[in-house]
């Protein structure tokens, strides 16, 4: 598994070799909170055909470590942030030499990605989100769910692993229908081994009033081509909510189709339906091409 340097932590990557298309942008795909870049294999396998793909796993997340020093909550959140996270993959691309970039991003991936074309203009030429939206805060729910993901971190033992049909329980998660076993131990793993500190600064920076309320305003403000991808059936963020954001674009305001609605499908879309993510995503590049 090869290992990048970014701003002083070596993050763990992938990148599929280009299909020989030197006008195909490359790839980038961001994935969500507790995840890492495993669950884009499905999808990668389904589009590394006409596209180089790049993955990797955010610092603090999966295979990517940080550093020790970092102490206070404060500084936690400077290095956590949305922002951070966005700079993190400047980074990445100026490292690998890559000019030409559509970001594909999970959850809260997919605000990271917004906020990494807003101040990326040039490198990267458009995003896709999928199972991300918002821009609404309920002030109660928003709480309830603060609150639920800091127990979540705050009590996870190590030997969670390790209990009987937890592969079972997690692959039916937040899904409309169950995934493969292989699938429930890979999400039990990435949620036992994901940094405390990492996990709580970015749920608790990201999931804000100011954050919640800043996403609509940059949305409008991108120039680039903006897309989303929401699951019917996706309890997490649901579909309201994914067209609620998407209306800020200026694609939705020219009533050019900015959304699309995946059936039988809860809010891990690129595990659900690989296939039918891929065909979207491959019609919305040719538009661009």
């Amino acid at each position: 598994m090869p290992t990048i340097d970014i701003l002083g932590v070596p993050h763990a990557y992938e990148l599929t070799p280009s299909p020989d298309k030197s006008s195909a942008p490359v790839l980038v795909f961001l994935h969500g909170w507790l995840l890492s870049r495993h669950y884009w294999q499905p999808l990668i396998e389904q589009v590394s055909g006409e596209y180089s793909c790049l993955a990797y796993d955010l610092r603090g997340f999966g295979t990517t470590k940080i550093p020790s020093e970092l102490g206070s909550q404060e500084e936690c959140s400077r290095y956590y942030n949305l922002a951070a996270y966005a700079e993190d993959l400047h980074c990445l691309l100026q490292n690998l030499e890559i000019e030409k970039a559509w970001l594909i991003g999970h959850s809260l991936g997919g605000s990271i990605a917004l906020w990494a074309a807003d101040s990326n203009q040039g490198n990267i030429e458009g995003v896709i989100c999928l199972n991300s939206g918002g821009g609404i805060y309920l002030k109660e729910e928003f709480e309830r769910f603060r609150a639920m993901g800091k127990n979540l971190i705050e009590y996870r033992p190590n030997w969670l692993m390790s209990v009987p049909l937890i592969d079972f329980l997690f692959a039916r998660m937040m899904v409309d229908r169950p995934l493969n076993l292989h699938w429930g131990r890979q999400r039990i793993i990435d949620f036992v081994r994901a940094d405390k500190k990492a996990a709580l600064a970015a749920l608790l920076d990201s999931t804000t009033e100011t954050e919640v309320h800043l996403l609509p305003r940059l949305v409008a403000s991108l120039n680039q081509p903006v897309y989303f991808i929401a699951g019917k059936e996706d309890k997490v963020m649901e579909p309201k909510y994914v067209k609620h954001l998407a209306s800020f674009h200026q694609l939705f305001a020219q009533n050019k189709k900015n959304v699309f609605e995946i059936a039988d499908c809860g809010h891990l879309s690129m595990l659900e339906q690989p296939e039918i993510v891929a065909s979207i995503i491959i019609k919305i590049l040719k538009q661009y091409q």
